[in-house]
């Protein structure tokens, strides 16, 4: 292996501000066509402790940001539900999984960290509304994980519900295209948060 080269694709990775990759995401960033020899390089890197593979086809760096990694194991998917709603002041309760929407619904631990995927349908979890994408993490506001939360498991208790914009989720409704879920988030804001 070119010592110099196999500096570069290093050093790329390394400059850059995402701390999470998967094996395109290199090729992307070094210019790299040749996934073999690519694949081969980024596993010495591995060997040698440079990088990490906390699941097969994911790189980090080592000091790799956990919302990243969320957002990268599934794609695609993005943080909400009680993650969202804690970091909000919705919910009180502490919960350290760190929780999704996805296409699907699993539950992985990663280096003694809990990730919890629950699934959507496609449509909306495709649909941007409500999303925050900042340096490759993709976050629901809390309006919209409030919304997945009641969408995803019917009527609940919340906390406090003066963080959420409700013209903001009135306006988010429609992306569920559920009669079911408009009534159960009036009946909520009517109540104060109760059932």
């Amino acid at each position: 292996m070119n010592s110099s080269r196999n500096r570069d694709i290093l050093f790329s990775i390394y400059s850059d501000k995402r701390t999470v990759f998967t094996l395109n995401d290199i090729a992307v960033l070094t210019g790299e066509s040749n996934f073999n020899n690519l694949n081969k390089k980024i596993n010495y890197y591995v060997g040698q402790g440079r990088l990490e593979r906390p699941r097969k086809g994911i790189y980090v760096k080592k000091e790799y940001n956990p919302e990243e990694l969320a957002c990268k194991i599934y794609t695609p998917s993005y943080i909400s539900l009680e993650y969202i709603l804690q970091e909000a002041g919705v919910i009180f309760q502490y919960d350290s999984r760190i929780t999704s929407v996805s296409y699907l619904s699993r539950e992985i631990e990663v280096e003694n960290k809990t990730y919890s995927y629950r699934r959507i349908k496609g449509e909306i979890v495709v649909n941007t509304a409500g999303i925050i994408r900042n340096a490759n993490i993709n976050k629901a506001t809390a309006e919209r994980a409030f919304l997945d939360m009641i969408y995803l498991n019917g009527e609940r208790y919340f906390d406090n519900l003066k963080p959420l914009d409700k013209d903001f989720m009135k306006r988010l409704l429609p992306l569920y295209n559920s009669k079911i879920l408009s009534e159960r988030v009036g009946k909520i804001l009517k109540n104060g948060g109760y059932r």
